[in-house]
């Protein structure tokens, strides 16, 4: 069987999503998912009709915004997140998002095909806060492998 890697993420906003300090990340939000969905492995992303996920709410806290999305393999996600568009939002985090205590993305392989859904990525994150690392749910600081 062929595998996609999933990728789920939270950050908390240190603003409402529509507060005016919040406009440089809202801004950029569906140009960088645009630049991701022409990257070298890109599979899938969760988004509404805004082009963005920040209508998706499953901890009942707006300002725990989340970020789901498909690869085809870890090189492809790494690629992506730490360089170009992307890797410029992730290195001015700090603006607009409070430091989070525990793992923020968790990773985990899915059969090529399917897709995830939010509420199996709530539970691969909190699956990771409570076991660590393992082979259902890691993160870019110890892979695994299919």
């Amino acid at each position: 069987m062929a595998f996609h890697l999933a990728q789920f993420n939270v950050a908390h906003a240190k603003y409402p999503i529509n507060d005016p300090q919040m406009k440089g990340f809202v801004d950029l939000l569906a140009s960088v998912n645009e630049a991701g969905e022409r990257s070298k492995g890109f599979v899938w992303i969760l988004k509404d009709d805004t082009g963005t996920a920040v209508n998706y709410n499953p901890y009942n806290d707006p300002y725990l915004l989340v970020n789901m999305t498909v690869w085809e393999t870890i090189e492809d996600l790494k690629n992506f997140a730490y360089s170009g568009a992307h890797g410029d939002i992730f290195r001015r985090r700090r603006e607009w998002f409070q430091p989070m205590e525990k793992e923020s993305t968790v990773l985990w392989w899915i059969a090529k095909g399917s897709l995830p859904t939010v509420e199996e990525g709530k539970a691969k994150l909190n699956q990771l806060w409570e076991n660590g690392p393992t082979a259902e749910a890691f993160s870019l600081k110890k892979i695994f492998q299919p």
